[in-house]
């Protein structure tokens, strides 16, 4: 049998940010298969010229992006039932409730506000990293 790897699909406006996420996803598992985009719109595009066996074991998408912003890609998503086994993940700085209830009416499975230190951010990247191995 194969060993298959977790495909994760991150889409931030801040190359800093999908950097750090990148570097600590591949500490905790180098073989992850990272798609890494800056908008909202290109991650769509991406998903749509997919065929199914090439989706994604996991979506994480920032709240606040140009374009397209989290919640409109997770709606976007909502309307295409071969992403609805998905998790969907929104990363974001902020912690207003009316954003986080936004993101999971329109299909996140969590909405998680970004960690400030890297004790955070490679415990968050273990959650990620396990979310992707469960669904592939």
């Amino acid at each position: 049998m194969s060993q298959t790897y977790p495909k994760i699909l991150i889409a931030d406006d801040d190359p800093e940010d999908l950097e750090l996420m990148e570097e600590h996803i591949l500490s905790v598992e180098p073989m992850a298969k990272l798609d890494k985009f800056l908008d909202g719109l290109s991650a769509c595009e991406y998903l749509r010229s997919r065929s199914d066996a090439e989706l994604p074991s996991l979506i994480v998408l920032d709240y606040n992006m140009p374009g397209l912003t989290g919640s409109q890609v997770l709606m976007t998503l909502k309307n295409g039932s071969r992403y609805t086994p998905i998790p969907k993940i929104i990363l974001s700085s902020s912690s207003t409730e009316k954003f986080i209830r936004e993101c999971l009416d329109n299909g996140a499975s969590e909405y998680i506000v970004k960690p400030d230190n890297m004790e955070e951010i490679h415990n968050l990247a273990k959650r990620l990293v396990s979310l992707a191995e469960e669904r592939h």
